[in-house]
């Protein structure tokens, strides 16, 4: 029998994603850190809270897999000690916290950008796009959500597509450089260039600084789209969640010149949350898609088959999809420059 429950579990979606941002906000996983146990009333206690509402979020938190229970209290679930505790590698608590302050709001009105066709994150009438801007606080707060999402992919996508047979990568809006710096801990032959605009760049600057990696890692200040060129000098380039931002003529023009800057024998790598070729899921990639209506002018999630498509009419050759699992990917399209 068909039941509204499946219904309800999307109504109720919300409420655990504001249970995991309150959790982040009062650094709750970050003070349990290490096995550390807490009951309702030292939680309550800790955060100047009434023991109701503290037995109410510790709950929820349980129930949502990110605490477990020990005895009287509560404690860390093993997801929560590896990616909600700051300071670990993998920190995804920016990533949290960039959605509750920045993303959700404007989500509410979802159905404004539905009928306009423009985003609603920013005003493209005050700038160029989502990532023109110098706002300080902005920067720091878009930026930490990407690396934090970006790290994780990375560390899938090395495990999924062996980068071990190049020898220079270049990440094209590369961001703060979690995707470099991830291959670069890995495979001490591989040099590495983050190509992205200038205030990004400093951004990018600090993390490989952080990582020790400033001997293999360089940035170039510029803008992929605008620029006539792409720098060369690089067996594989990387394209990773650049793509979903804008629209297809724009991704046309970008693969051909990425085709350009690669010598003979070179590798194009585009990791995406993908889309199935019949555009019916996965949910990931089709909220993802919506979410860059919400976010950006063009941008849209795509399907394995248009990025296959694209590929072979720019000329690559012995393209392949090669999937895995990651925050802000499912899959990666590869191709070849003959």
């Amino acid at each position: 029998m068909i039941t509204p429950t499946p219904l309800m579990h999307l109504v109720a979606g919300v409420w655990g994603f504001k249970t995991l941002a309150v959790g982040v906000e009062f650094g709750l996983f970050t003070r349990l850190a290490g096995g550390r146990t807490v009951t309702v009333a030292q939680a309550a206690a800790e955060f100047g809270l009434d023991e109701r509402p503290a037995d109410l979020l510790l709950s929820a938190s349980a129930s949502l897999g990110l605490l477990e229970r020990a005895g009287d209290g509560y404690r860390n679930s093993a997801l929560a000690e590896q990616f909600l505790v700051e300071g670990q590698p993998y920190y995804f608590g920016a990533q949290v916290r960039y959605s509750d302050l920045r993303t959700y709001l404007p989500w509410h009105r979802v159905g404004e950008a539905l009928r306009g066709n423009r985003p609603l994150t920013w005003d493209p009438q005050q700038q160029d796009s989502l990532f023109d801007t110098t706002d300080p606080e902005l920067v720091a707060q878009f930026w930490d959500a990407m690396f934090a999402t970006s790290r994780f992919t990375a560390r899938a996508l090395a495990d999924a597509y062996d980068f071990g047979a190049h020898r220079r990568l270049l990440d094209v809006g590369g961001g703060a450089g979690a995707f470099p710096i991830e291959f670069c801990l890995r495979l001490p032959q591989l040099r590495a260039t983050i190509l992205d605009l200038p205030h990004v760049c400093v951004r990018a600057g600090e993390r490989i600084a952080e990582a020790g990696l400033t001997d293999r890692i360089g940035t170039v200040a510029g803008d992929f789209l605008a620029d006539p060129a792409l720098p060369d000098g690089h067996d594989v380039i990387l394209l990773s969640m650049i793509l979903h931002d804008w629209d297809e003529p724009t991704n046309r023009a970008l693969l051909a010149k990425c085709f350009a800057a690669l010598p003979p024998g070179g590798v194009i790598v585009i990791s995406e949350l993908l889309l199935n070729d019949e555009r019916t899921g996965p949910p990931e990639a089709a909220l993802m898609g919506m979410n860059m209506l919400v976010e950006t002018e063009g941008g849209k999630n795509y399907s394995g088959a248009e990025y296959r498509a694209w590929l072979t009419d720019v000329g690559f050759v012995d393209v392949r999809t090669v999937p895995f699992e990651a925050p802000g990917a499912n899959g990666a399209v590869l191709a070849r420059r003959p």
